[in-house]
């Protein structure tokens, strides 16, 4: 997906966030520990901020003051937070800049920034029981975000184990197939790549009737055992 689409997907995604932060701010986000829709919304538009930082002033250490409690300065300081972002991130994605995993560029902050912003409007949606269909072309590439990106952070890190043999996913609805793990898949998940990508982030249970299992389903879940998601 190339760094126009990206940044037209990401002003959707937090227009669509920034719509949820008309509702009920106390009300608590299932999938985020104990955060509620207000936390959701400073952990977004700090992160914004900081990853604009990272573009700017080439460096991981920024860190953006408290978001206003009262809600009509939250929306404001949501929205300019925004802004600075999609301006920062309105420029060549070869350019350089300070990234927590390869490539050191922009373009690694227009995928990242696009992807966080998608799941997180999600989570929001979810919250207020509002939820809207995630783009499948988008959210297959969230899918080969995880796998590519943050799955092998969180190994370096030592988050997670390292998977002992390969899981085939595949996206019923884009045709799009992605390996995780070594050697040969062991079994093969298919379903739509919304399900698939909210899956890995841990917002759909890997027993879902909706996935659709070919081999030996066991060690395939066992790939899948530690959440390879932030």
């Amino acid at each position: 997906m190339d760094s126009a689409c990206l940044l037209l997907h990401l002003r959707g995604e937090l227009d669509g966030f920034r719509a949820c932060l008309d509702g009920d701010l106390s009300v608590s986000v299932e999938h985020c520990g104990e955060w509620t829709l207000y936390d959701l919304a400073e952990h977004l538009g700090s992160s914004n901020l900081w990853a604009a930082a990272a573009v700017t002033e080439r460096r991981g250490d920024h860190k953006p003051p408290p978001a206003p409690r009262d809600p009509a300065e939250l929306t404001r300081w949501f929205d300019e937070a925004s802004e600075t972002l999609l301006k920062v991130l309105d420029t060549d994605p070869a350019t350089e800049a300070w990234t927590f995993h390869p490539p050191h560029t922009v373009g690694f902050w227009q995928r990242r920034r696009t992807l966080e912003a998608l799941v997180h409007r999600w989570d929001a949606e979810h919250a207020l029981g509002t939820t809207r269909p995630l783009d499948p072309e988008l959210a297959g590439e969230g899918v080969a975000e995880v796998f590519d990106t943050l799955a092998p952070r969180q190994v370096a890190r030592g988050r997670v184990h390292p998977p002992r043999s390969a899981l085939r996913l595949e996206a019923t609805d884009t045709g799009t197939s992605w390996t995780y793990g070594p050697g040969t898949p062991v079994a093969t998940l298919a379903a739509p790549a919304e399900q698939l990508l909210l899956l890995l982030w841990g917002r759909m249970p890997r027993t879902s009737g909706i996935f659709d299992w070919t081999g030996d389903r066991r060690a395939g879940l066992a790939t899948l055992a530690d959440t390879p998601t932030p």
